[in-house]
């Protein structure tokens, strides 16, 4: 029986990147069993709903959306076989709590066809609405790659 992929999406409160990233993988990876989570390099929002506006762009994709922020262990990378950073800064908060490069460690936008060398998936906090927009169609572009690179390293 094959083992469940569990993955896990990191930002740096995980209320508006990482937990929406969370509920668009979540949807539309439901039916393949995957186990999904979110979490937050800094701790700053732990125990804290996501930002409304993760929740009013998701809710506009009816894309189901529930969380309670958390902060980022180093133990997270035994527990997930991808945990996927939305920028530099937090990935190399995260590689920074361990000796050697996890080699489950991504950037969301490694996923992303479109990056064209940005790699990182801006944080909307302090802008307006269009930055959750914009912020909702790179990681569902993104998330839709990660779903088909998963499912083709289950197969090799």
């Amino acid at each position: 029986m094959k083992q469940m992929k569990k993955v896990l999406f990191v930002c740096l409160g995980n209320i508006c990147r990482s937990p929406l990233a969370e509920a668009i993988f979540r949807n539309k990876a439901q039916s393949l069993g995957y186990e999904v989570d979110s979490a937050g390099t800094a701790a700053y929002h732990v125990g804290k709903d996501p930002d409304y506006r993760s929740v009013a762009v998701a809710l506009k994709y009816d894309v189901p959306i529930s969380h309670k922020a958390r902060q980022f262990e180093a133990e997270d990378f035994e527990q997930f076989d991808y945990v996927i950073a939305m920028d530099r800064s937090n990935y190399y908060n995260m590689a920074a709590l361990v000796s050697e490069k996890p080699s489950n460690l991504f950037l969301m936008r490694e996923f992303d066809s479109e990056a064209d060398g940005d790699m990182d998936v801006p944080d909307p906090y302090y802008g307006g609405d269009d930055g959750f927009e914009q912020i909702f169609v790179m990681m569902s572009r993104a998330i839709d790659q990660l779903i088909s690179h998963i499912q083709i390293e289950e197969q090799a």
